[in-house]
C-alpha cells in the first residue's frame, strides 16, 4: 500500500470531523471578536475625544480665561441678565425714585437768560414784577461754542548791531517750538490711547471738526513727543513697583513686525504699570520687582508666578471658578461632577462671607469684621483642603489638577481673608488688559521698540490718571508743556510712595 495515500486518507478524515471545524470556528470567532473589541474601543476613545473637543469649542467665557468679547457663534451663548423673563414693563417702576441731570454749578454758567411770564396762562389777565412768587425753576441748557482752532502767528523780528553788525533773529518760546501747541499735541495721544481711535481717524476729526489740516506723519510725531514728555513719571512708577505692599500681575499677547511679544501689566493700590517684553517668564517680574517681591502677589496660576519668588500669594478665585465649571462641563463620572459641585457650593459660601465683611450693598446679612470673617472662614478651608485631598488622585484629569492645585497651594487662595487690601481675584489685573488688548486690536500692534515704549508710557500715565479720577488730558498737556520747556513733569505717586 502507498504511505503517502494512507496519509492523505487520514487528513481528509480529519478534516471531516466536527469537532475539529468546530475548534477551528471558534478559533476564527474569537480572532474576529478580539478585533472588533479593539476597533470598538478605538472607536470609543475617538468618540469621547471628539465629544471633549465639541465640549471645549462650545465653552465660553464663563468657564474659561478668553475675553467676553470672544463669545461667538461657535460657541454657547454666554447668559446676561434674567434666565427668566420679567412681566414687568421696562424703566422705572411705580415708586422708584427718579434720577437727573445734576444743575452745574453757577460759576460754570456762562449765561444767564431770565424768562418772565407777560400774562396769566389761563384769564389772559396781564403780570407785572410786583406778582412774582417763589424762586424761578432753573433749567440749563449744555451746547457746544462754534468750534474753530485758535491759531496764533509769532512774527519774529531781525536786528542788526550798529557796533558788530551781527544780525539777530528773536527766538521763540521753547513750548511753541513746533507747529501744535502742548494742548493740541496732548489732544492727539488723548484721542489715540484713551479713545482709541486709529491715526487715520484722528487726521479725519481733526481736520473736520476743528479745521486743523494735519498729516498722519503728525499724529505720529504728536503721540512720541507725548511719549518722550511722561518717560520721567513712568521710570518713577516702575521704580515704585518693588515697594508696593500688594499687586495683582496679568500678561497677554502682543505683536511688533509680526513679532510674538507679551504686554505685562502690573496694578498697584495706586497706579497701573505696562510694559511690553520679549517673554513670558519670570525674567520680567525678577526685571521689574527685583529677585524677591516682599508684598503680596496676585495672579493667576501660570508657573510664571509659581517660579516667581514672592512672599504672600493669592491665586484667583474667579479663574478657580472658571476651571471648575469647565471641569464640570468636561466630567463624565459623577465622582468628577460631586467634585465640582461641592467646590462651586464652597466657593459660594466663601463669597457671601467675603462680601459681608466688605460690605456690599447686595450682601444678605450683618457686615462682618476681619476677625468675624477669619473664624467664620476657617470651617471653610479646613472643607476645602478635605476635598481636594480627596480627589487629587482622581481618574479625571482635569478634576486632579485642580484638587492638586488646591491641595498643593492651599495657604495661597485665603491670602485676602488675612491681608488687609487684598483681592480674591485678580480683576483688577484682567480689567487693565482689556484696555490694552483693545487698542491692540485697533492698532494691529507696534512697528519698533520705540513704539512699544510710547504703548507702555501713554497707557500706564492714562490708565493711572483714570484710577486717581485725574483728567488724563489735562495731565497730558502740562507734560508736554514742561517736556518743551525742559522743567520736572509732576509725579503720579503719591508723596509718601515716591522713591
Amino acid at each position: 500500500m502507498n504511505p503517502g495515500r494512507k496519509k492523505r486518507s487520514s487528513r481528509e478524515k480529519g478534516s471531516r470531523d466536527p469537532n475539529h471545524r468546530d475548534a477551528h470556528e471558534v478559533e476564527r470567532l474569537q480572532r474576529e471578536n478580539e478585533q472588533l473589541r479593539k476597533q470598538l474601543a478605538e472607536q470609543a476613545k475617538r468618540i469621547a475625544d471628539l465629544e471633549r473637543q465639541l465640549a471645549l469649542r462650545q465653552q465660553n467665557s464663563t468657564t474659561t480665561s478668553k475675553p467676553p468679547s470672544s463669545d461667538g457663534l461657535a460657541g454657547q451663548p454666554r447668559v446676561r441678565g434674567r434666565r427668566i423673563k420679567s412681566r414687568r414693563k421696562a424703566g422705572g417702576q411705580p415708586g422708584h425714585p427718579g434720577h437727573h441731570r445734576p444743575l452745574v454749578p453757577l460759576e460754570r454758567v456762562q449765561a444767564i437768560v431770565d424768562l418772565v411770564p407777560d400774562a396769566c396762562r389761563q384769564c389772559a389777565h396781564p403780570l407785572r414784577p410786583r406778582h412774582g412768587v417763589g424762586d424761578p425753576r432753573r433749567h440749563q441748557v449744555t451746547e457746544l461754542p462754534p468750534i474753530e482752532a485758535h491759531i496764533t502767528e509769532y512774527r519774529c523780528h531781525r536786528r542788526q548791531c550798529p557796533v558788530c553788525g551781527t544780525t539777530t533773529l528773536a527766538s521763540l518760546p521753547d513750548d511753541l517750538a513746533g507747529q501744535f501747541g502742548p494742548q493740541l499735541t496732548a489732544l492727539i495721544a488723548y484721542l489715540t490711547v484713551v479713545c482709541r481711535l486709529p491715526r487715520l481717524v484722528v487726521q479725519r476729526l481733526l481736520e473736520g471738526a476743528l479745521q486743523i489740516p494735519i498729516s498722519v506723519g503728525s499724529t505720529q510725531k504728536a503721540w512720541e513727543e507725548a511719549s518722550a514728555a511722561v518717560a520721567a513719571p513712568y521710570e518713577a512708577l516702575q521704580h515704585a513697583l518693588a515697594h508696593q505692599p500688594v499687586l495683582n500681575g496679568d500678561e497677554t499677547g502682543h505683536r511688533t513686525n509680526g513679532a510674538k511679544r507679551w504686554l505685562w501689566t502690573l496694578v498697584a493700590p495706586t497706579f497701573v504699570f505696562y510694559t511690553i517684553a520679549t517673554s513670558r517668564g519670570a525674567d520680567v517680574l525678577q526685571r521689574l520687582l527685583g529677585g524677591m517681591f516682599a508684598g503680596v502677589l496676585g495672579s493667576d496660576r501660570l508657573p510664571t508666578y509659581l517660579t516667581y519668588a514672592a512672599s504672600r500669594r493669592q491665586f484667583c478665585w474667579s479663574h478657580f471658578r472658571r476651571n471648575l465649571l469647565s471641569a464640570q462641563d468636561l466630567a463624565t463620572t459623577a465622582s468628577a461632577k460631586h467634585f465640582c459641585r461641592e467646590a462651586l457650593a464652597l466657593q459660594r459660601q466663601l463669597f457671601r462671607l467675603w462680601h459681608r465683611c466688605r460690605g456690599a450693598p447686595h450682601a444678605r446679612g450683618v457686615p462682618l469684621t476681619r476677625a468675624q470673617l477669619i473664624a467664620k472662614v476657617l470651617p471653610i478651608e479646613k472643607r476645602f483642603f478635605a476635598l481636594a485631598e480627596r480627589y487629587v488622585n482622581a481618574a479625571d484629569g482635569d478634576v486632579s489638577n485642580l484638587a492638586r492645585a488646591l491641595f498643593v497651594h492651599h495657604p495661597h487662595f485665603f491670602t485676602f481673608v488675612h491681608e488687609e487690601g487684598v483681592e480674591p481675584t485678580n480683576n483688577s489685573a484682567e480689567r487693565a488688559l482689556r484696555t490694552a488688548v483693545q487698542w491692540r486690536k485697533i492698532m494691529f500692534g507696534n512697528r519698533s521698540a520705540d513704539g512699544e515704549l510710547a504703548v507702555a508710557r501713554l497707557l500706564t500715565v492714562t490708565r493711572t490718571c483714570q484710577l486717581q479720577q485725574l483728567s488724563a488730558l489735562a495731565y497730558l498737556t502740562a507734560a508736554i508743556r514742561c517736556h518743551r520747556r525742559r522743567q520736572v513733569v509732576a509725579s503720579l505717586l503719591p508723596k509718601r510712595l515716591t522713591p
